[in-house]
């Protein structure tokens, strides 16, 4: 992993931010086009915010590229570009919870303060036979009070890395490598038989599914589109949509469509997409896409007012930053 090699704080924080949600496989080629655009805290200041939600796209979680973003304007405009050498401060930073103030505090730093990331709740959980919920606010206390008497005050830094690289290609999720592990010998787990039943976890609540109908609303060579204002895909852009809690038939659908956007299909010639499933955090979306494109006169206008639209050339979608459902749908279909 190349932030390893390293003890530049901005490095350190944006393998941090990056990894968040992510593999290390997918990460890793994110971090090093984040470094090779933006080699410096200065120039990701200085970038456009859809610049910035351009290159992130495939990431997900799309407020951890906003805040990246506005964090590095705060670095060098509150601390001249340089990166707080505290906890206190940095923890104060828009996008910076306690993991990541510990990562860059300890391994940029050397202040004692522990990373306690997945993996990490993993070992210990394990090694101290911890059955607290470690989702829960009561279990990872207790694993943090733990690593704060475990932590190497020498080297914190490579104490936080070492313990989470153990966790990742070690004590596994599945399948952890037990009987070569160098702690079976005290892992209170190994020895009552119980490492594949931590860390316990408090089942999420079911999902909540929505269908999203995009309208690709297209004349010539132009097509409609918009940013949008809130949610977990705020700045990002978007078609046309109508959501329903409900798959809908074609009929409701259409009759939906002529009355946000005054569109009777008799006036066009449609053509549905295959429907993509896209999982979120928090809830399940059914996404299908419906190419409407214009045939003769058609007040393109009105379609625009209706919900703060622009148009632009179909060949200028790839400057601009779509959820990555709608990123996979264009990468699929020729329009």
């Amino acid at each position: 992993m190349p932030w390893r090699k390293t003890k530049n704080p901005y490095k350190i924080w944006l393998s941090e931010i990056i990894m968040q949600q992510t593999q290390i496989s997918q990460g890793t080629s994110y971090y090093l086009k984040f470094i090779d655009k933006y080699p410096s805290v200065f120039y990701l200041a200085e970038a456009e915010e859809q610049d910035v939600l351009v290159l992130w796209q495939g990431l997900g979680y799309y407020s951890r590229a906003r805040n990246l973003h506005h964090t590095a304007k705060e670095i060098v405009l509150k601390y001249a570009g340089k990166f707080p050498d505290n906890y206190q401060d940095l923890i104060k930073l828009k996008g910076i919870g306690e993991y990541t103030a510990s990562a860059i505090s300890s391994i940029c730093f050397n202040k004692p303060y522990p990373a306690v990331d997945g993996n990490v709740l993993r070992v210990i959980s394990r090694l101290y036979n911890i059955s607290e919920p470690v989702n829960q606010s009561s279990g990872k206390n207790l694993i943090t009070e733990k690593c704060k008497k475990l932590i190497c005050k020498d080297n914190p830094g490579d104490f936080n890395q070492a313990l989470m690289d153990f966790g990742a290609t070690e004590c596994t999720s599945f399948a952890p490598n037990c009987e070569n592990c160098i702690f079976k010998d005290e892992c209170e787990a190994f020895g009552t038989g119980t490492v594949n039943d931590l860390p316990i976890k408090i089942k999420a609540k079911t999902k909540v599914k929505e269908y999203f109908h995009y309208f690709l609303f297209i004349s010539d060579d132009e097509i409609i589109i918009r940013k949008r204002t809130s949610g977990i895909w705020k700045n990002l852009y978007e078609f046309p949509l109508i959501i329903h809690l409900k798959k809908h038939s074609k009929e409701a659908i259409s009759q939906e469509l002529k009355k946000q956007y005054g569109i009777n299909q008799e006036t066009v010639v449609p053509d549905t997409a295959d429907t993509f499933k896209h999982i979120l955090s928090h809830k399940i979306l059914f996404v299908t896409f419906h190419l409407l494109k214009f045939g003769g006169e058609f007040d393109f206008e009105a379609i625009m007012k209706a919900g703060n639209y622009k148009k632009i050339k179909i060949n200028e979608l790839q400057n601009f930053p779509f959820p990555q459902v709608i990123r996979n749908f264009l990468s699929s279909k020729a329009l």
